[in-house]
């Protein structure tokens, strides 16, 4: 996505947010996918660190624990969209998008394309975290 959008010059309108709790590793290794992607589509022009936009602030308390936050996403996403998330990845992105949104992050109007990777069969080892819903 990150080379797709950099063919325009639109980079840093790819948002990724960061579940894994070691950001600059994720970093790292999705500007060096982003660059050998670049070299074999003949992109033209650099992918540097600065098109790697990564927000860390929604990978707490720890990689592979829901926040209660990141349970409520999953919650709502679940119940007004039919979407499953995982408490991992997908679920605290989720809750990325929904609080950058009441913050008003996007302008007004923005549309928005959220990329759901997978994660469902996560679920099966946190039915306690979920037991009551």
């Amino acid at each position: 996505m990150l080379v797709g959008f950099a063919a325009d010059g639109r980079a840093r309108k790819v948002i990724g947010i960061d579940g894994s709790f070691t950001p600059a590793q994720t970093k790292a290794q999705v500007l060096s996918i982003a660059q050998n992607t670049a070299k074999l589509v003949e992109l033209g022009k650099d992918i540097v660190a600065d098109d790697v936009v990564l927000i860390e602030d929604y990978a707490y308390p720890a990689y592979g624990v829901p926040s209660e936050e990141t349970k409520e996403a999953i919650r709502l996403t679940a119940r007004l969209e039919a979407m499953i998330t995982d408490p991992v990845y997908e679920g605290k992105s989720m809750q990325g998008l929904i609080d950058l949104t009441k913050k008003g992050y996007f302008e007004k109007g923005a549309k928005i394309l959220y990329a759901h990777l997978g994660g469902a069969p996560a679920l099966n080892g946190y039915g306690y975290a979920f037991r009551n819903g």
